[in-house]
């Protein structure tokens, strides 16, 4: 596997169905159906560390922040919405993966999710 984190992210989610990756406000941000639930960061909004934002469920932000602060933040613009933000620097990549699916599960069609649960065709 690469040890380019976009290239990871990538990897992680073109697995998902129905999403899709394209630039929003210069960054690689990815959709599930027509919502956002991930935006990749080289850095420019955290003292120059790489991340990933992503959608999170009510409450994860503030868990994972208290579990552990070093690895996880409140990201600029979208963390008042309770998105967490994932430093990639020796990131545990599996961790990566549940959030990113978890996002993507927030936001995605049913019948994607259908998909994803191999419950479609």
């Amino acid at each position: 596997m690469s040890s380019d984190p976009l290239e990871r992210l990538r990897a992680i989610i073109e697995v998902l169905p129905e999403t899709h990756e394209k630039l929003s406000h210069g960054t690689p941000t990815w959709w599930g159906g027509k919502k956002t639930f991930a935006m990749f960061h080289e850095g420019g909004y955290d003292e120059g560390r790489v991340g990933v934002w992503i959608k999170a469920e009510d409450g994860a932000q503030q868990d994972l922040i208290a579990s552990d602060p070093a690895r996880y933040y409140r990201p600029k613009y979208v963390g008042p919405s309770g998105w967490v933000g994932v430093r990639l620097d020796g990131a545990d990549w599996e961790a990566v993966r549940v959030l990113l699916v978890d996002g993507y599960r927030l936001v995605a069609p049913k019948r994607a999710l259908k998909r994803l649960d191999g419950e479609g065709d």
